[in-house]
């Protein structure tokens, strides 16, 4: 049976993640929201950016790709589908593949498009620029490129092919949304008229229940306080292990609580000597549904990332989720946050990370929920400022 078109029209998105990832990104946020508002979307989850490597992990992840690959679209939602392509990883560089790739992803768009769409031609939202040839001869109504991290420079990824693909993809763009300072020149260089700044923003709603009563879980009660809090996947390349383990070894009175797993296929040694220290917590993932919970019951939140060609580029989304929450942040300085260094405390060393938890326990900033830096940046407010953009054909369901 044909599925009743949206009232906002359709959207193709090309993802960089997983539907069903532990930590969800800005990708699920705006595809949840534009289906919320109207429209019909089919969210196809990552082609696969790195090359694989020969490890437990990534052949599981080929293997589960290969089953779920065979089915068609997944309904996730009145208005969402879920699309896990059957692609092969071998590479940006083969052209065989990349022609094989780009004709899985075609037949099964415009077999969606047939089943589900409404006649018009489709918005498509990417958030990777491997998806040109997919989309090749295939009539849109905006082609938008949401560039959220300098993919590039992750490792495994062909930074030349990446880069290539991306150019073409700029020139194309009918919209380019981007997150940080440093993507917003990178893109503007060769898209200038059409590349806009919107940094990453929190579900204010959701994380405000972490101002209001309520219960702290268990696991978190029973630590003894202060407890300083970091939530997030642990990233070797973007998380300051180093950092954290020396805030921990210095100060045996404060109390460390991670909430998140270590990447697929790592194992870091400072991680490893961490979970080894009596006020270290390492507490692994948690839902996002509970996360509010858990923030409740923390002193200081802290974004300890590394300054690389990666973070340089990144805005992270747990800055307004802790403000949100209405905890107190620390972070290192990372150039996105620059704007925001009134509403947090910005450290450029391991001392002065120490001094800023200090400071934070004694003197919280606690930012209030009706403040404007939160009333701007939330989900359903930059959604309409992106859509505004795309002018009154995409906004309609809005």
């Amino acid at each position: 049976m044909k599925g009743q078109p949206g009232a906002g029209g359709t959207v193709v998105m090309f993802s960089t993640a997983d539907w069903a990832a532990p930590c969800w990104t800005n990708k699920q946020h705006i595809a949840r929201r534009l289906a919320e508002r109207g429209y019909t979307v089919l969210y196809i989850e990552t082609v696969g950016l790195r090359r694989p490597s020969i490890n437990s992990l990534d052949l599981t992840r080929i293997i589960r790709r290969l089953r779920s690959g065979l089915k068609p679209p997944r309904r996730v939602g009145e208005r969402l589908w879920v699309l896990s392509p059957l692609t092969l990883p071998l590479g940006q560089r083969h052209g065989f593949v990349r022609h094989f790739n780009a004709w899985i992803l075609r037949t099964a768009i415009r077999l969606w498009l047939r089943r589900h769409g409404d006649g018009t031609p489709p918005l498509v939202w990417t958030y990777h620029p491997y998806m040109l040839e997919a989309i090749s001869g295939l009539k849109r109504s905006a082609l938008v490129y949401h560039c959220v991290d300098n993919i590039a420079a992750v490792p495994g990824v062909d930074a030349t092919a990446f880069a290539q693909a991306e150019e073409a993809l700029l020139a194309r763009a009918d919209a380019v949304f981007t997150t940080a300072p440093a993507l917003q020149a990178h893109c503007a260089r060769i898209a200038p008229h059409t590349t806009h700044y919107f940094p990453n923003v929190a579900d204010l709603a959701h994380f405000a229940q972490a101002r209001h009563a309520g219960a702290v879980p268990p696991e978190l009660a029973a630590i003894a306080g202060p407890r300083l809090g970091f939530i997030g996947t642990l990233t070797d390349f973007k998380v300051d292990f180093a950092l954290l383990e020396h805030v921990a070894l210095a100060r045996p009175d404060w109390h460390l609580v991670v909430i998140g797993d270590e990447r697929e296929g790592q194992a870091d040694p400072v991680l490893e000597r961490m979970r080894r220290l009596d006020n270290v917590h390492m507490l692994g993932w948690r839902p996002y549904a509970v996360l509010p919970d858990y923030l409740r019951g923390l002193d200081v939140a802290l974004l300890p990332l590394l300054l690389n060609d990666h973070t340089r580029a990144v805005f992270p989304m747990k800055f307004f989720e802790y403000l949100a929450a209405g905890c107190p942040v620390v972070a290192t300085s990372l150039p996105a946050l620059a704007d925001f260094s009134s509403y947090c405390r910005l450290t450029d060393n391991a001392e002065a990370f120490m001094e800023g938890i200090s400071n934070a326990l004694t003197a919280p900033q606690v930012i209030p929920e009706n403040d404007p830096v939160l009333m701007e940046n939330n989900w359903d407010r930059r959604l309409d400022k992106m859509l505004a953009v795309l002018g009154p054909e995409a906004a309609r369901a809005g």
